[in-house]
């Protein structure tokens, strides 16, 4: 081989600089577990998960900037190894990732000036109706739906889109096609302007390797957060619209005796109510007093809107606030209600008839409650509003927002504003003075501050008594983006906590040292010396990876870990087909040497061994395309162990050997143990191929029946719905859970152990039709009070996914919506059926006849039926969770790719006999071809299956059904290539020279 000297370095360079790479993770994990030790000794018993997570926080930004690590050369701080670390997925650290929908019908209602034109606003509702079951954007589905009812009415229409601020785009009268383009072009823009806005906001979140990016020309924006613990602030600030206001408050005093008029007519209102509800719970209460020896209280307290609320009376001028009153935090909803309804808002004077009551952004403790368990209080203001509704300023006259801190060193959040923004807040200002304003974000009360003189600089903040340093760079973080020119609701989150990722860093290392032992052990047990040399260039291999991945800032994921074990088997594979090709010149007497140049060579085993790696490199090429998350980390190892596989193989075993040759070593590619294994088979594999042919149907058409008949176990990835994992104190009975759980969902949902008895997932369809963040909500907290039974006195905040665990809780939970989860579903039909006419097109170019690429495909297709067989027969008994999802189809093409593997090796062998012995039978041919290669075919896919067996059996529990996927395929997949592909490939060529 020549230049060896230049791959000798290339190696050692590359090794060393992976080394480097590398380093930087394990410098970053110890100082990670430091800032861990730092919380423990730190927290005290009564602080929770937040808390905890706080500390870690302090710690670590206190070293965020400081030179910690001395490398001699040069000297890093956290925040300088953190960035050059190895980033790992969510299912490895935790975090969410979740897929944003822009709202297309907010932008076209926001472009029509909220058109009140029924043609309009009807192809709005028909367009929500349809969208739910079709993968049509909104844009044409409200276009079609237009055309229908709008007569001779135009999109251009003033009343539509024919308004003032775009007269400058769409010209009246109009035609509708070309007024679409334009609304395309302005909803674009509103898309790329959210993307931006979200990249802002995440870039300043402080997670390691945030990842966002827009998906097609869908709408929808995929955020990615590994690491991230407070999933409630995180959703918040992704979700959040960002509406800033300014607005002039009403003082205490002015709404004071509205307060009393309401009063009395609420009473007036709930007296009915209040009297039915005694009457009601007599019975009950007086059993209870009885029980309890207390004697009952004759007087009766009648309820009204001072039971709720408590109004903040102004005396005395000094006594002005513009916080009018305060409420508990679990009363706020009934006192929107109460002040709400119209016999209420009738009684507000001509002065202060469109004020609208606002919270404050934050509780308060209440300082008056003795009770040291009272529950917090929050404030309330009276914004005056008008006819309108709009705001005397609004916040897209922000210039840039920064947390600050004010002359007490409390943070506050800084603000400045354009020279349109500047003049506005001057007059309001001037306005006001003595008086009150409100700065007001998505209709929360940040402060409301006196005006003591006109503010003509244009600067202000933003403050509050108890804001904290995290809130107040949310705030700036939002204010400096800008605001969201639509809304954006998470239609798709997976949320995995830090509990569960690192359970499945512990299992992964554990199945992959257990993989690696067993694949060196065992081709140092079959080829001896040679089997060595081969071990040394798989642990260089497996160094090249990760330095790789480390490197370019790849995301290492649960799947990717797979995919790298299963780099072993097939790297394996590459050095089998060598060896066994110098095996057969040594068993030809030819000289050492001379069969180890045969053995590398294109003639020998390279041809076969660059065929095996396209077919698999073409297959995660698809993968990658089409997958999402996990499954892009999945192929993107795959495809780098691919390549890296190949070069230390091919090149450095081969430096090994011949290095080993030119010592005069005796290298005979057995030992004692393996010498004479497969060799002089000459088997007649045609000659059964009927049999073949039969016992495939057969299971092929019992697994049809069962498919048709029981059907797949469909995930919420590809049907809709919410899955949560939740831990408990106790082994826990599925059964008695979901019956349970009926009363909260309305039906029961599907609940089946996952991983140990302790342990439930948790699947259900209930409200997944509904929008918004809210929902969202209710769904979990109906989830919890549905376990309250079994979770002790296990809080809600504890019981939510995120932050580390040490007992009970959602340890991750995965939504999807229905349409989102139908456009997954057609993603992954295109990648299977893509990935098959790739491996055709590159087989027929291969090997120039029809009759291989028909071979390949079908056993594919054998392959491909029997898996989905398998799953649908054993679902429903299998003590591990098997739903086909988007993780099946990346092993439904992992195995496409893998029996294709096998299939070309076996054909490349049959393509060589063929043009060696020209005047043999074809059958011989094919026979002879099928028994030379049986050796590798066998060796091979035992390697990789015990690497598989070993992920399996030790890996995290929410890759057993990838991985039992894998194992079914690679074991049919054997079997396809000996028995289905080579005889319908010979059936056909027969046929073909027949005609």
């Amino acid at each position: 081989m020549q230049n060896k000297g230049l791959i000798k370095v290339f190696a050692i360079l590359f090794g060393l600089v992976s080394l480097y790479q590398l380093s930087f993770t394990f410098l970053a994990n110890k100082v990670e577990d430091d800032a861990v030790a730092y919380a423990k000794n730190t927290a005290t018993e009564t602080d929770n998960a937040r808390q905890k997570a706080g500390y870690e926080r302090k710690y670590l930004d206190s070293v965020a900037n400081k030179d910690i690590i001395d490398l001699g050369i040069a000297q890093y701080s956290y925040n300088d190894v953190k960035d050059k670390e190895m980033n790992l997925g969510l299912d490895l650290k935790g975090g969410i990732n979740a897929i944003l929908q822009v709202s297309v019908k907010e932008v076209l209602k926001s472009l029509s000036n909220e058109s009140k034109n029924e043609a309009f606003n009807k192809a709005l509702e028909a367009a929500d109706v349809r969208l739910k079951a079709s993968n049509s954007n909104y844009l044409d589905l409200f276009f079609e739906e237009f055309e229908k009812i709008a007569g001779t009415t135009k999109l251009s229409d003033p009343s539509i889109f024919g308004t003032k601020a775009l007269s400058e785009k769409i010209a009246f009268d109009e035609a509708n096609a070309t007024v679409k383009e334009t609304l395309q072009e302005e909803i674009n823009g509103s898309i790329v302007t959210t993307l931006e806005v979200l990249r802002s906001r995440i870039d300043k979140f402080g997670v390691a390797s945030p990842k966002i990016q827009r998906i097609g020309n869908s709408g929808r924006i995929q955020i990615e957060l590994p690491g991230a613990k407070d999933i409630d602030r995180v959703t918040k600030l992704i979700t959040s619209k960002a509406e800033l206001q300014f607005w002039e408050v009403h003082t205490n005093a002015e709404v004071q005796n509205f307060f009393f008029a309401a009063n009395a007519k609420v009473a007036e209102m709930l007296k009915d109510d209040s009297d039915l509800e005694e009457a009601k719970d007599t019975t009950k209460t007086d059993e209870i007093d009885d029980l309890l020896g207390v004697e009952a209280d004759s007087t009766k307290v009648q309820k009204n809107l001072f039971t709720y609320l408590q109004p903040n009376i102004a005396q005395s001028q000094q006594q002005l606030s513009s916080l009018v009153a305060s409420a508990r935090v679990t009363d706020t909803a009934t006192v929107n209600d109460l002040l709400a309804k119209k016999e209420v808002r009738a009684l507000l004077s001509p002065e202060i008839k469109y004020a609208k009551f606002l919270w404050d952004y934050k509780p308060f403790d209440n300082s008056n409650a003795s009770d040291e368990n009272a529950e917090p209080f929050i404030g309330l203001y009276a914004i005056k509003g008008n006819r309108k509704d709009q705001a005397t300023i609004e916040g897209d006259v922000i210039l840039d927002a920064a947390q600050v801190f004010d002359q007490l060193n409390k943070p506050e959040v800084s603000m400045t504003m354009n020279s349109s923004g500047t003049k506005q807040w001057a007059k309001m200002t001037a306005d006001n003075i003595g008086n009150f304003v409100a700065v007001v974000l998505d209709d929360y009360v940040y402060t409301a501050p006196s005006v003591n003189q006109a503010i003509t600089g244009g600067r202000t903040s933003i403050s509050g008594g108890s804001m904290t340093v995290a809130e107040a760079e949310d705030i700036a973080t939002v204010l400096k983006a800008g605001k969201l020119p639509a809304a954006a609701r998470i239609i798709q989150a997976q949320v995995v906590g830090p509990s569960l990722g690192q359970e499945a860093i512990d299992a992964s290392f554990i199945s992959f040292g257990l993989a690696i032992v067993l694949v060196l052990l065992w081709m140092i047990l079959y080829y001896g010396k040679a089997g060595l040399y081969s071990d040394i260039a798989l642990i260089v291999n497996i160094l090249f990876i990760f330095g790789i991945l480390a490197s370019f800032g790849a995301v290492l994921t649960l799947p990717g870990i797979a995919g790298i074990i299963l780099t072993i088997g097939m790297s394996v594979d590459a050095n089998v087909i060598i060896f066994e090709r110098i095996k057969e010149g040594l068993f030809k007497k030819k000289g050492l040497k001379q069969s180890v140049e045969e053995g590398f060579s294109f003639q020998g085993a390279l041809s076969a061994i660059i065929d095996a790696n396209i077919t698999t490199f073409l297959t995660g090429i698809i993968l990658y395309v089409f997958g999402t998350g996990p499954i892009k980390g999945f192929a993107l190892t795959l495809m780098i162990g691919i390549l890296t596989s190949f070069f230390t193989a091919v090149f450095i075993t081969r430096i090994l050997i011949d290095g080993a040759v030119n010592k005069g070593s005796i290298l005979t590619f057995n030992t004692n143990i393996s010498k004479g294994w497969f060799q002089n088979i000459n088997l007649e594999f045609l000659k059964k191929r009927k049999i073949a042919y039969i016992v495939s149907g057969a299971i092929i058409v019992g697994g049809l029946i069962s498919i048709f008949s029981i059907g797949l176990k469909q995930g919420v990835d590809f049907k809709g719905g919410r899955s949560y994992v939740v831990r408990f104190d106790q082994d826990m009975n599925a059964t008695e859970v979901s019956n349970t759980l009926k009363d909260a969902f309305g039906t029961a949902p599907e609940v089946k152990s996952y991983g140990t008895a302790n342990q439930l997932k948790i699947t259900t369809v209930y409200k997944i039709d509904e929008e918004g963040q809210e929902v969202d909500d209710e769904v979990q907290n109906a989830l919890y009070t549905g376990l309250q039974p079994y979770l002790g006195d296990l809080s809600y905040e504890n019981f939510k996914p995120g932050f580390e665990k040490a007992g009970a809780g959602v340890m991750s939970s995965i939504k999807v919506e229905p349409t989102i989860a139908d456009d997954i579903k057609t993603s992954a039909l295109y990648a299977v059926f893509g990935s098959l006419l790739v491996v055709f097109l590159y087989i027929l170019l291969r090997f120039r006849k029809v009759s291989f690429s028909i071979g390949a495909v079908i056993a594919v297709f054998h392959d491909v039926l029997i898996v989905l067989g398998v799953f649908s027969i054993t679902y429903s008994f299998m003590p591990f969770d098997m739903e086909i999802g988007q993780s099946f189809i990346a092993a439904i093409l992992t195995v496409v790719g893998y029996s294709l593997n096998d299939t070309v090796v076996i054909f490349d062998r049959i393509r060589e006999f063929a043009g060696m012995h020209t005047k043999w039978k074809y059958s011989k041919v094919v026979d002879t071809a099928l028994s030379s290669t049986l050796g590798r075919t066998i060796n091979t896919s035992l390697t990789t299956l015990l690497v598989m067996l070993a992920i399996f059996l030790f890996g995290g529990d929410s890759i057993k059904g990838f991985m039992f996927a894998l194992i079914v395929g690679v074991a049919v997949g054997t079997y396809s290539s000996l028995f289905v592909a080579t005889p319908i490939m010979y059936d056909t060529t027969k046929k073909e020279e027949k005609n």
